[in-house]
């Protein structure tokens, strides 16, 4: 079938068993073929390909809501609702969103990249079909591993109990983006070894009902014999318990099964669970074979082969230049242990994990969690490394003002994917955390230059000892430079001066020092020479530093790839204001928007972020402050 020529779900509505296993057929070579180029999360969407054509079938979107979990899931849904021909530009600047985006089609009724979400938005859109006295079906579809997540069992324990018209479809194929942890997924487990609990109590009733009518005594025990059969069949209910009717375990890759099963959860009333079996990446060896979440999300591959095409890279990514740090001074201080929320592998964290299993604790997706247990080893004297992605750390905001920033506890948080990341887009770009940490006290922010200097910063924040201290690093590799041998402890607070120059000061760190470089090369073409200045620490401020600028009264130009408001040039601006100082302050950053998906360098473009314009700023900034001088 031409999937470019499905312009909407009517298009399959009409299609048989046979056809729709063609369709099933021709959108996992469709993906492979299209991901292959683009990236994408590629292993997930494989392993829905059937759930999603049965789900468009049997239900009417968008009258009835689908709310995809984390999004990454909605490939299919996408081809589905005419957007097949849009795939080769998936991720790309302009293109279209890896996840569902409401701009694209009525289709996408809720957007997400972050988990856990689905089941709250559901209740809030089933409510406002009860209060409106509208006849739709809501449909959230979860995977398992997002079920560990807080937000998704508060969002149970309320549907339950308020017994809301609901189908929520458990997309359970024993991974999230790693393979999942807890005693949740050991129920889940059970119940998939467990087999057809619903068709074994169907069958148990039709016997009941063969029974000649009796009264009082007895129909009261045939009553409890019906209620007591679940706990029979299948080891602890817990959806059950919680007030949903549970169905399932079914193949997500049987039709047959998956008609049966939806027809019968439209007939339910109050919320039903249908809990249905996948597997990621079916139909392509090499994610089928997947153990560890490396064909989750992936970028462009060979598919002959499976293996990944990729652009030579100088240095060692951050990510695993961070974790090779951290076991290196793991090997001598027994005090070191690691926490992630279901990120062992985009961290790199795989090597910590094998050679000190009893200090690495991958606690699933659950980010407040993660971050109240640092806590928590922290006031007894241990030193943990929170691995945790910029957009997730979002997730644990109370968690770190209440009960870290606030007990003043030796938290060292690395905080990966720090600034802009790119194809992920909004839900995903690493831009807030600057902001939403630097107004609480006891907080450190810092972040390198290079990756000599970020193994530095690593052995300095496992040296801290005087409350929580967050190191940000970028997505990607570092420069390939010499790398000193010695780890060594950097002076908290005190930045570094990289060039010197007469006419203006750029105040910059991290992934931005660069820019800062071509900038002041294309000055000097304008005969203006500027000193850069790696602001390596954010949080405190050089004051010292800052109070010699002030006095030599030049422009000062902050950059940041990181938003504005709130931001590190706020942070400047304020204490030029506290000191009492009329500083010429300009500023450069992620400015009051969310900022889309596409490549990085097109997205900085957009925003104004480009070597060229940061001369222009600071050429602009000299005139004016001259225009000044020449007035007075």
């Amino acid at each position: 079938m031409d999937l470019t020529k499905i312009s909407s779900p009517s298009d399959i509505k009409n299609l048989n068993l046979e056809e729709m296993k063609e369709l099933a057929a021709d959108i996992r070579k469709f993906l492979i073929n299209k991901c292959s180029v683009t990236g994408g999360h590629i292993g997930p969407n494989l392993g829905v390909v059937e759930l999603t054509i049965a789900l468009h079938k049997f239900f009417n979107s968008p009258q009835d809501k689908f709310i995809w979990d984390v999004g990454h899931q909605a490939y299919v849904h996408k081809i589905l609702t005419g957007r097949a021909g849009d795939f080769d530009t998936l991720r790309k600047y302009k293109g279209l969103s890896g996840f569902p985006k409401m701009a694209e089609s009525e289709h996408d009724v809720w957007e997400t990249g972050h988990s856990s979400t689905s089941l709250s938005a559901a209740m809030g859109m089933a409510a406002a079909r009860d209060i409106k006295g509208d006849d739709n079906y809501v449909i959230p579809i979860i995977g398992d591993g997002a079920l560990t997540g807080g937000m998704a069992l508060e969002a149970l324990n309320h549907i339950g109990s308020q017994q809301t018209n609901m189908i929520v479809i458990l997309n359970d194929n024993e991974m999230s983006i790693a393979p999942n942890v807890g005693a949740l997924h050991s129920i889940l487990g059970k119940l998939r070894t467990a087999g057809k609990y619903n068709s074994v109590k169907d069958d148990v009733e039709e016997l009941i009902k063969r029974i000649p009518a009796v009264g009082g005594k007895m129909a009261s025990i045939v009553e409890r014999l019906k209620d007591s059969l679940k706990y029979l069949v299948v080891s602890g209910v817990f959806f059950e318990e919680l007030g949903f009717t549970y169905l399932g375990p079914i193949d997500g890759h049987d039709f047959n099964e998956l008609e049966r099963n939806l027809l019968y959860a439209k007939k339910m009333e109050g919320p039903v669970l249908l809990h249905v079996v996948t597997k990621k990446g079916k139909g392509y060896h090499p994610a089928e074979n997947d153990k560890v979440g490396t064909w989750h999300g992936t970028g462009p591959y060979k598919i002959e082969t499976g293996d990944f095409v990729k652009s030579p890279a100088k240095g060692p990514s951050w990510s695993g230049l961070v974790a090779a740090t951290v076991a290196r001074i793991a090997r001598e201080d027994q005090r070191v242990a690691t926490i992630t929320p279901a990120m062992p592998v985009g961290s790199k964290l795989e090597a910590i994990s094998a050679e000190f299993p009893e200090r690495f604790y991958d606690v699933g997706i659950a980010e407040q969690h993660a971050a109240t247990m640092a806590a928590g080893m922290a006031t007894q004297g241990m030193k943990p490394f929170l691995s945790i992605y910029s957009t997730f750390l979002q997730r644990a905001y109370d968690q770190l003002v209440h009960d870290i920033a606030r007990q003043k506890l030796n938290v060292f948080i690395g905080i990966d994917r720090a600034g802009l990341v790119g194809a992920d887009g909004e839900t995903h770009q690493g831009v807030f955390d600057i902001a939403f940490l630097r107004h609480l006290p006891n907080m450190v922010i810092m972040m390198p230059k290079d990756e000599n200097e970020g193994q530095h910063m690593v052995k300095t924040a496992l040296a801290y000892n005087d409350g929580p201290i967050a190191m940000r690093y970028p997505r990607g590799n570092g420069f390939g430079i010499p790398m000193d041998e010695e780890l060594k402890v950097l002076p908290i607070g005190k930045w570094e001066k990289l060039t010197e120059g007469q006419d203006a000061t750029i105040l910059t760190f991290g992934t931005t020092i660069p820019m800062a470089y071509e900038a002041a090369e294309l000055l000097k073409e304008r005969g203006i020479s500027v000193s850069i200045v790696n602001a390596r620490f954010i949080k405190p401020l050089d004051e010292a530093m800052l109070d010699e600028l002030f006095a030599v009264g030049k422009p000062i130009i902050t950059v940041e790839e990181a938003v504005l408001a709130g931001g590190f040039g706020s942070a400047v601006l304020e204490y030029a204001h506290d000191s009492g100082v009329n500083a010429p302050i300009h500023r450069m950053g992620i400015p009051d928007q969310f900022i889309e998906h596409g490549d990085v360098e097109a997205l900085l473009a957009e925003i104004g972020m480009t070597p060229g314009a940061l001369a222009d700023l600071t050429a602009d900034a000299i005139s004016v402050l001259e225009r000044k001088k020449e007035l007075q």
